[in-house]
């Protein structure tokens, strides 16, 4: 399975990281090991003094895909989630600096982490229209809403599968809002998608 995380998809986290606002989908791929073990607590890895939360919506593929057009995209889908992309910052910073490749910020063991369970589809009233909040240790870091995505879902889903066959199984991360930060030793994360809390995390 693949894991595909949407780069600068709303406006002001883009801009609150000194980056432009995109014109098309920016993407990278975390791989399979990324993914923190469901109840597990992240460990504070060691080569980062600078690790930070990004909570996104993630789309669980529920369909072989390629080439998708956008009016068929929500065939491809049925559940809707929460995940976590932990950033290595200050790896992350020096990587563009020197204009190297930059996974190793981001795609490092533990660094996705998504929810125990997921939103049906059908549940949701408008998925343009989603609001979704992250808590650390009790207090509202990030708030979000899908209508404030650049790219819907279903121009991701046709954007990516240009490039990459989508596969059961397969998440797309499809962006955080702005409100991004670091975390430390003993904090705790909760996310939650309309109210109902989807993921939860202890930093160890």
């Amino acid at each position: 399975m693949k894991i595909i995380c949407i780069g600068r998809n709303y406006a002001e986290h883009a801009i609150e990281l000194g980056n432009k606002v995109p014109k098309e989908p920016l993407f990278f791929l975390k791989p399979e090991t990324a993914l923190l073990p469901r109840r597990n607590p992240l460990f504070y890895p060691s080569f980062t003094s600078d690790l930070q939360y990004e909570l996104e919506i993630v789309v669980k593929i529920s369909r072989l895909g390629k080439n998708i057009q956008k009016k068929f995209a929500h065939k491809y889908y049925d559940e809707i989630g929460l995940g976590i992309d932990f950033t290595a910052r200050d790896i992350q910073k020096q990587c563009k600096k020197d204009g190297h490749p930059w996974e190793k910020a981001k795609a490092f063991d533990g660094s996705a982490v998504i929810g125990n369970q997921y939103l049906a589809k059908d549940q949701l009233d408008n998925l343009n229209n989603l609001s979704f909040q992250l808590f650390k240790n009790g207090t509202v870091v990030q708030s979000g809403n899908t209508k404030d995505m650049i790219f819907k879902i279903d121009d991701l889903i046709e954007y990516v599968s240009q490039y990459f066959t989508l596969k059961i199984g397969d998440l797309i991360f499809t962006g955080t809002p702005v409100g991004v930060g670091p975390v430390q030793i003993d904090d705790k994360l909760e996310g939650f998608l309309e109210n109902q809390k989807l993921v939860a995390v202890n930093i160890k």
